[in-house]
């Protein structure tokens, strides 16, 4: 069974689209959809520094294109399962056929202006915890009053809160964490400081023409996976505001039986997560366009010959 799955904020780097607008016919479909949302994503995801794509609002929308780029350049695809880890969610969406290309950018639009706007209420970030278990972290977070914004799972969660309280858990680490890391985003995101973008979002979201999902749609909210498009949606506009449960996520692939995971552009965290946590799962991270051809071989293997 393969999984395709789609990263969230904090996998862009500079650069990283650039190969992919090689590709036959990309550039003119980056170049639609930055018409369509008013968002020079081809400038954003080839010449922009390190600063510029770090702006939640244009980050967010820069890597569902990725995503949905990397994923049509493999081809005619229809993996068993989909899931996407915080934004990656909306790719996952369009991958499912919740909603096509065109909406999940004008949503994630809107949700990066939202989530930016919030964000500039008080300054806050995020941090990952590298080691430890749980049972200890959590505990240990919400007393510093941070939120386990993202509980990925093979030992890492994801602090999110203000800087000071971020800066007090630099000081003040919980047993067993070897290292905090501060992540490339603008913001608690999935925290109560992203309260405000959530009413944008519902906006949006009553515009939108929403299918059910023709694969199974794994959500990071709980790990369950979400038979209707309406359900999609409605996790879609409260997610900013409530955890990642990423480890559920993955409790649900086992579960299911998966025995592969490709990750879309700009692929690489979530792999490297299913690699410790979930072993014999054979996976592939679309980086750059020269990783397609071991995702094609990967998805072979998945695919039942027609008879």
């Amino acid at each position: 069974m393969l999984v395709l799955v789609a990263p969230g904020q904090g996998a862009q780097t500079p650069g990283f689209l650039t190969p992919w607008l090689d590709l036959p016919g990309a550039a003119d479909r980056v170049a639609a959809w930055s018409e369509a949302i008013g968002l020079d994503l081809v400038h954003y995801g080839t010449k922009a520094d390190a600063e510029a794509i770090r702006d939640t609002s244009v980050a967010q929308p820069l890597l569902v294109a990725a995503g949905l780029l990397s994923a049509a350049a493999l081809g005619d695809v229809t993996p068993q399962a989909v899931a996407g880890h915080s934004v990656g969610e909306i790719t996952a969406a369009a991958f499912a056929g919740v909603l096509d290309d065109t909406a999940a950018l004008g949503f994630v639009r809107t949700r990066g202006l939202a989530m930016a706007e919030a964000a500039a209420v008080t300054e806050t970030g995020m941090s990952a915890l590298l080691g430890g278990e749980p049972e200890v972290t959590v505990p240990h977070l919400e007393k510093l009053g941070l939120t386990p914004a993202n509980v990925n799972g093979a030992g890492q969660i994801v602090a999110a809160g203000t800087m000071e309280q971020l800066a007090a858990l630099e000081a003040d680490k919980p047993e067993g964490v070897r290292r905090v890391v501060a992540l490339k985003v603008a913001g608690a995101f999935h925290t109560h400081h992203m309260a405000p973008a959530v009413a944008s979002l519902q906006k949006a979201a009553d515009g939108l023409t929403v299918a059910d999902p023709t694969v199974t749609y794994v959500s990071n909210k709980d790990g369950q996976t979400v038979a209707t498009g309406a359900d999609v949606v409605a996790r879609l506009v409260g997610q900013v505001a409530n955890p990642v449960r990423w480890d559920l996520c993955m409790e649900t692939f086992r579960r299911l039986g998966v025995t592969g995971l490709v990750e879309v552009c700009p692929g690489g965290t979530l792999t490297g997560i299913a690699k410790r946590a979930l072993q014999g799962v054979k996976t592939v991270a679309l980086k750059t366009p020269d990783d397609l051809d071991a995702a094609r071989a990967l998805i072979a293997e998945h695919t039942t010959p027609a008879v």
